[in-house]
């Protein structure tokens, strides 16, 4: 069926991502993902191209885009051109560090960081998780102690995107040991304030482009100014920013599938055995057939959940259950993929061969499979209780 969700102002964006990719980002991502590093140039570029801080108010150097169906689409652009390790790091920037500032910062802070952060010239990033603590964000350990104007911050993070390159951090830390789930704040931190520092840069299964590093925490004073939100609400600020960060890993879920199958359609058209195109074996058109339904029928709830959060009706349940679903579906997309592309689906020289390691990581980070369920399953049993 035809798609409709989008519109064309959408379509004209999409011209200017990809242009901006086959320019910028497509002749470089080898080298970057040899390297382990994004270039900070691309960070740059994106900035003058438009592709960082669509949802950054004009009045700070944005574009003032809420409209999530722009970023549906730059996602679409990153899975055709397999430049996954890029797409993730500019979505934890834009999805996920920009909305927290937008919402949740002062008049003060927002002139502070928001153009820069629009302009590619300072990278967000943010530090939940910990050795001892995924996801269950109660286990947090870092602490932060008022002394004065200021907040003394001491504690390790791991597994942070964009850490290396992050020159804005927001840190979740504990601020009330004795105050529960109402005991946790945000605080961002700055690349240059003593204390803070990068640990190692993470060696990944896939992904090996987009930097991932421990953060290191000891006695790091933050003025009171960079308290981001209000002090004890921070378990409650990134409960509310759930629905967008998840169905943003939905989004780059299905359209990595959607990526997969493309390549897959057309190489085993080409490609041929025994005298015929693979394509052409029954085997070969079931699998495209079932992955195919499969992608549309998750395409259309994906499109349905974008614009329930454009209209502010997503909940964090139902962005739960296109997380868990998407990204589980891509993962045996992309492996029956794989195994359509026979040995050259495992040469990295393929677009296949890096969306198969990349997907891993889609069902673990934002919330596992299991804890999406967990929170589905318990909305669930709420209808019961009395």
């Amino acid at each position: 069926m035809q798609r409709s969700i989008f519109e064309k102002d959408h379509e004209a964006y999409r011209e200017t991502v990809r242009e901006f990719l086959a320019r910028e980002i497509e002749p470089n991502y080898e080298q970057w993902e040899d390297d382990r590093l994004i270039d900070r140039s691309a960070w740059l570029a994106a900035g003058k191209s438009g592709l960082v801080g669509l949802g950054v108010p004009e009045e700070f150097g944005g574009s003032g885009i809420t409209d999530f169906r722009f970023r549906y689409v730059v996602a679409e652009e990153i899975a055709r051109t397999a430049t996954t390790s890029f797409g993730s790091g500019l979505s934890v920037h834009d999805d996920i560090v920009i909305p927290y500032i937008v919402n949740l910062g002062t008049a003060e802070q927002k002139q502070r960081w928001l153009p820069g952060m629009a302009a590619g010239e300072l990278i967000g990033a943010i530090a939940m998780t910990e050795p001892g603590a995924g996801s269950d964000l109660q286990g947090v350990r870092t602490c932060a102690v008022r002394d004065g104007d200021e907040w003394v911050i001491n504690g390790q993070k791991t597994f942070i995107t964009n850490g290396i390159h992050s020159d804005l951090v927001i840190v979740v830390a504990r601020t009330d040991p004795n105050a529960g789930s109402k005991g946790f704040s945000l605080f961002v931190v700055e690349r240059c304030m003593p204390g803070f520092s990068r640990g190692r840069k993470l060696h990944k299964v896939g992904l090996t482009g987009q930097d991932t590093a421990e953060l290191i925490f000891e006695d790091v004073r933050v003025p009171a100014t960079n308290l981001l939100g209000t002090e004890g609400r921070g378990f409650i600020h990134l409960m509310e920013n759930l629905p967008l960060e998840r169905i943003a890993i939905a989004v780059h879920a299905i359209t990595s599938a959607r990526a997969a199958y493309e390549w897959t359609k057309t190489y085993v058209f080409e490609r041929k055995a025994f005298g015929e195109p693979i394509g052409d074996l029954q085997n070969t058109r079931f699998a495209l057939a079932e992955m195919l339904t499969e992608i549309e029928v998750t395409e259309s709830h994906i499109d349905r959940c974008v614009l329930a959060l454009n209209a502010g009706e997503l909940t964090a349940v139902d962005a739960s259950k296109g997380k868990w679903w998407a990204s589980e579906l891509q993962k045996r997309v992309v492996d029956r993929c794989v195994q359509l592309h026979g040995g050259y689906g495992y040469m990295m020289e393929y677009p296949i061969g890096r969306a198969y390691v990349d997907s891993r990581i889609q069902t673990i980070y934002g919330g596992t499979t299991e804890i999406m369920k967990e929170i589905i399953g318990r909305d669930i049993a709420c209808e019961f209780a009395s």
